[in-house]
């Protein structure tokens, strides 16, 4: 994990080298490489407590990427957004949800999944007996493709190095890729693999666990897959080592 100097001393030199080595692991961000799948099962843990217990505050590197995000003019998509939208939630989380893009209200805003696909998500963390302050959440793009249209290759190439080092100073147990093009761009898949065959199956990213499930906006369109995303929380959950709030009301 590449390790980020939080004070004003740190000069343009070293910003624009650790950029160029962000830029640099593409490949091994999309490159070909083996992805090992078992069946989730259930992980033992010392706490039900979704924040980790370090001595290493990940926040200030969380912050030197973000301030590089905030200049990115790597893409078009810098010239139609109104905010870069970078990443909420705990920088200790044990859990990180990485969804597709921005819509027009997280464009507004400067914050992810605020919308209706928010308020669907905050629904299902809280199935989880989770809060949104107790997980972090970002996106592949951290720009709002205009009209919502899906990301494109080129974008997500722009914007991999600032997901891939968001994971790596974070350094969750668990990733919940939202939806298909965040499975598919954290498994470097191609585009013809669908969600339907990802689901059920831990994945492994660089040595941290994936699971994947519905992206909440396409919930919202077709709420007759909410059981199947229920499903999918409660293997985070058996993963994690927490109890699923359904469960406990049983």
């Amino acid at each position: 994990m590449s390790h980020f100097m939080t004070t004003q001393a740190q000069d343009s030199q070293e910003r624009a080298l650790t950029s160029l080595e962000a830029h640099l692991r593409y490949e091994a961000f999309f490159g070909t490489r083996s992805v090992s799948v078992s069946r989730a099962k259930e992980v033992a843990s010392d706490s039900e407590s979704l924040i980790k217990a370090s001595e290493i505050d990940p926040a200030g590197g969380l912050g030197v990427i973000e301030e590089e995000a905030s200049r990115c003019t790597q893409c078009a998509l810098h010239q139609t957004r109104n905010r870069v939208v970078f990443g909420v939630g705990h920088p200790n989380a044990r859990l990180v949800l990485v969804g597709e893009a921005p819509g027009r209200h997280e464009d507004m805003q400067g914050e992810p999944f605020v919308g209706q696909a928010g308020a669907l998500l905050t629904r299902m963390l809280a199935r989880m007996g989770l809060t949104r302050e107790e997980v972090y959440i970002c996106n592949v793009l951290k720009c709002r493709p205009p009209k919502n249209r899906d990301p494109l290759p080129e974008e997500k190439i722009s914007c991999s190095p600032f997901l891939r080092r968001q994971i790596e100073v974070i350094a969750p147990e668990l990733i919940l890729a939202l939806g298909a093009h965040a499975a598919r761009t954290l498994l470097g898949l191609e585009p013809t693999v669908s969600l339907g065959s990802l689901r059920g199956k831990t994945y492994d990213w660089e040595g941290t666990s994936l699971l994947a499930t519905y992206h909440p906006a396409y919930l919202l369109r077709s709420p007759e897959m909410r059981w199947k995303a229920m499903d999918d929380l409660s293997l985070a959950c058996d993963f994690l080592g927490i109890d699923i709030v359904e469960r406990k009301n049983r």
